[in-house]
């Protein structure tokens, strides 16, 4: 296949990629075609690496107002109505909904997804279904399963052994939820025991950390420390962190000379986080989101997840990650054109550096030939206009493909 005439990541001048054995094989700025080869031209497209949603909980997609809605907004009701609704999971349940979830998810783009499951269920039913499901997507959508401790770790009747149980089951990733551990002391002591499950099993790290807006809520640090102490470093990821946005400056500042020293990565989702931030202030109204500027701008690997799709803590999403980074980069005060052109890299190369794939994604000869072609020259304009997904390719296959809408419009000046 010869995909002619694309701009690759915003760039100035055009060039064209060939694709043989499911692997790019050329990039330059003009190719030959072979005799009968496949020739898709794009006529000045935008080309990236596929989008990846790197935080987001498919055992719970498609579940809002089953059992009730979450009328307050909150991150505990949220809980209380998912500890609910679990009470009833089936595997085919939980399978088809997650399917449901990644069609959509696919159709927007998105080639690689990290999901968080729920594992304070004796009986694993999320996660043995979720694995199933990894298994039979793996050819459209790489799929990361998070062993997540919705209820706790110690705070939850033998949650140290259904952790344990999840990661021999096949989990990817190591979870945790210190900041709704019942007390400081059992967070730091769950973050001690994840950090160490997850080095003796070879998995990473992916920690639900002070999804709070409270300002004393400060598992970072820990989990920071352990990262730099057991040498896990960018193994170690620090999910939403919301509560930095609610640190004094001169705590932060101190900080976050730790998280460089540690290497951690960290992943907001400015959807969910800005819709149950701040339901417990009057006014002035937190915004609920990370300092994703400051990290960013200190050379700290940060991303942006999309979270909950049509669950108890969203009642909305679609699976689009430009809704997600659009979301971000206004909470976020990143609306400059440079910050807007180079965005992408929250929902892609950042987010693969999560994920701990990097060694696999990206438009490079001689790696997988994952990409998409999106309908606009560059991003500033693609983002802006909510530009369709043309083709999503992966592995060398043309995943998706997208007409361009039509409009006839009889509009008059």
């Amino acid at each position: 296949m010869l995909i002619k005439n694309v701009y690759i990541k915003n760039a100035k001048q055009t060039s064209d990629v060939r694709i043989e054995n499911g692997k790019f094989s050329e990039i330059a700025p003009e190719i030959d075609p072979y005799a009968e080869e496949k020739i898709i031209d794009l006529r000045g497209k935008l080309m990236l690496p596929p989008f990846v949603d790197p935080h987001v909980h498919l055992d719970a997609t498609m579940t809002a107002g089953d059992p009730e809605w979450n009328q307050s907004g909150t991150l505990f009701d949220g809980i209380r109505i998912w500890s609910e609704r679990k009470k009833t999971l089936t595997f085919e349940d939980v399978k088809k909904r997650a399917k449901k979830a990644l069609k959509l998810q696919v159709e927007n783009g998105i080639q690689f997804v990290r999901s968080h499951v729920d594992v304070t269920d004796p009986n694993l039913t999320a996660l043995r279904a979720l694995i199933e499901v990894r298994d039979e997507v793996k050819d459209q959508v790489e799929l990361q399963l998070v062993a997540f401790p919705q209820e706790g770790i110690l705070s939850f009747p033998n949650g140290k052994e259904l952790m344990t149980k999840a990661a021999d089951m096949g989990a990817d990733v190591i979870g945790g939820i210190p900041h709704f551990e019942f007390t400081q002391e059992y967070g730091v002591e769950s973050l001690k025991f994840l950090v160490d499950l997850a080095d003796k099993k070879g998995k990473l790290v992916d920690v639900h950390c002070d999804e709070i807006d409270d300002p004393e809520s400060r598992s970072l640090e820990t989990l920071a420390t352990l990262a730099y102490e057991s040498k896990l470093g960018d193994k170690v990821t620090a999910s939403h962190t919301t509560a930095m946005g609610s640190y004094n400056d001169a705590y932060t500042y101190k900080l976050f000379r730790l998280l460089k020293l540690s290497h951690i990565n960290f992943i907001a989702n400015p959807l969910v986080n800005t819709n149950l931030g701040g339901r417990f202030d009057t006014y002035p109204k937190r915004r609920g989101m990370t300092r994703v500027k400051e990290l960013n701008d200190a050379g700290i690997n940060v991303a942006f997840g999309e979270d909950d799709i049509k669950d108890p803590w969203y009642p909305m999403g679609n699976g689009n990650m430009l809704d997600a980074l659009s979301m971000g980069l206004h909470v976020g005060h990143m609306m400059g054109y440079d910050d807007i052109m180079n965005s992408y890299k929250f929902i892609s190369e950042n987010s693969a550096k999560c994920m701990h794939i990097s060694d696999h994604y990206g438009i490079e000869i001689g790696k997988p030939a994952d990409c998409i072609i999106m309908n606009s020259q560059n991003f500033y304009d693609a983002l802006n206009e909510r530009a369709e997904i043309l083709y999503s390719i992966h592995n060398g296959k043309v995943l998706v493909k997208t007409e361009p809408k039509r409009i006839t419009n009889n509009f008059q000046e």
